[in-house]
């Protein structure tokens, strides 16, 4: 949609107070992203909304109650417009992590010892681990899908000959938390598919830069958090309509029985569902014209333009800097506007504590992604890590690598 206009950066920076913050004088660069975004004035007003005036538990004969159900049922549609799925196909929960065990303790009630999973060097642990569980409980046997130190990008081409008769899921991630790298999740998902294995799809780091598909990637599950892109702290699951419906969940006798619900497990966090809706509708907002999904697009589009300028000068302008290595693959390869690196003679804490002090808010260690560092030889000093959002602007990029030429 060509007169699809999307909000400029300035724009958008007007919706988030955070940003207003000023620490030892200077004003805050938020630059933590891909650990929690900060979050618009829509989406709080959403879960105060909530806990003030519609309170209640599910499924009774009362207006709050009523009204509980019918923001759950709309917070539903709006994540199924965010993934191009179905609202029944929405499972929400504590956060990825906690659905990906979840759904790792479903599936392995019907896996054999013996049975296989492939994860993936590249992955956070919140990909990796809940499989992981599945070789003590059931007896189940992980294969690993390397990627490549030079690249930071997985040998995917090396993903077919790890599949055999007896494999039952790949684990992939969309997008590295640490690299930025972006996979090719759909090749991934469209090689399970052919050999009868499921995909499980960790887009925690991915949903906040791409538009998610996940129709066009052809996964089976996929997860990703809210406070990722904007929202408050809670988790979303994306399953298959038959998976849903036929999984063995661990679930309570009188709970439902059909999909999503069966699924989710006690009480649910409905601010914090109400709260994720805001979120993509927040992002739909900044978009003129159109369906929520239209509008969505547009967004994303223009938003990963700017990501990429960004990312550009911030990787071109760390490359410049004497003593300065970045890590992962090049802005000319598919990459989030998220960089990871080290300064000789500091440590990643170092850094961190530094830029800190001038305002500039950043991440450092393993982020949960530890085979990754573990494989660059960091593990004891671990990685900066610089991620933009979409309140990111191009001045605090000049701030961070002045201040990083400085230090």
């Amino acid at each position: 949609m060509p007169d699809n206009k999307v909000a400029t950066t300035a724009e958008i920076r007007s919706h988030f107070p955070a940003l207003e913050r000023i620490h030892n004088g200077y004003p805050v660069a938020y630059f933590d992203g891909p650990g929690g975004t900060q979050v618009p004035r829509e989406v709080v007003d959403a879960v105060t909304d909530y806990l003030l005036h519609h309170n209640s538990n599910t499924h009774w004969s009362y207006p709050t109650s009523r009204e509980t159900d019918q923001i759950i049922a709309d917070s539903r549609a709006a994540l199924a417009n965010f993934l191009n799925a179905e609202p029944n196909e929405i499972v929400f929960g504590a956060n990825m992590t906690t659905l990906a065990f979840h759904l790792a303790r479903a599936l392995g009630r019907g896996f054999k010892s013996g049975d296989e999973i492939i994860v993936t060097e590249l992955d956070h642990h919140g990909n990796r681990d809940p499989w992981r569980s599945l070789v003590q409980e059931r007896g189940a046997v992980l294969r690993e899908l390397p990627m490549n130190l030079e690249t930071g990008q997985l040998e995917i081409d090396e993903l077919k000959g790890l599949i055999n008769d007896r494999t039952r899921l790949i684990a992939i991630g969309g997008a590295s938390n640490a690299l930025g790298t972006v996979n090719d999740i759909s090749r991934a998902a469209q090689i399970a598919r052919a050999t009868g294995v499921l995909s499980f799809i960790d887009a925690v780091h991915y949903a906040p830069h791409v538009l998610v598909d996940v129709k066009e990637i052809g996964c089976d599950f996929l997860a990703c958090s809210a406070y990722k892109f904007y929202g408050p702290h809670i988790g979303v699951l994306y399953g298959r309509t038959q998976l849903l419906a036929e999984i063995d969940f661990p679930k309570l006798i009188p709970a439902p029985n059909t999909a999503p619900d069966r699924v989710e497990t006690g009480t649910q966090n409905h601010e914090g569902i109400a709260g994720a809706a805001a979120a993509v509708n927040f992002l739909a907002s900044l978009a003129s014209t159109g369906t929520r999904r239209e509008r969505l697009a547009a967004t994303f589009d223009v938003l990963h333009q700017r990501g990429q300028s960004l990312v550009t000068r911030l990787w071109n302008g760390l490359m410049e800097i004497d003593g300065v290595k970045v890590y992962g693959p090049s802005p000319s390869h598919p990459r989030t506007p998220t960089v990871s690196f080290t300064k000789r003679g500091k440590t990643a804490q170092e850094m961190a504590i530094a830029l800190a002090e001038r305002g500039l808010f950043v991440s450092h260690g393993n982020f949960y992604a530890a085979m990754v560092v573990e494989r660059l030889g960091k593990a004891d000093e671990g990685l900066v890590r610089i991620g933009c959002a979409c309140y990111t602007s191009e001045d605090e990029i000049e701030r961070l690598l002045d201040a990083v030429r400085i230090i």
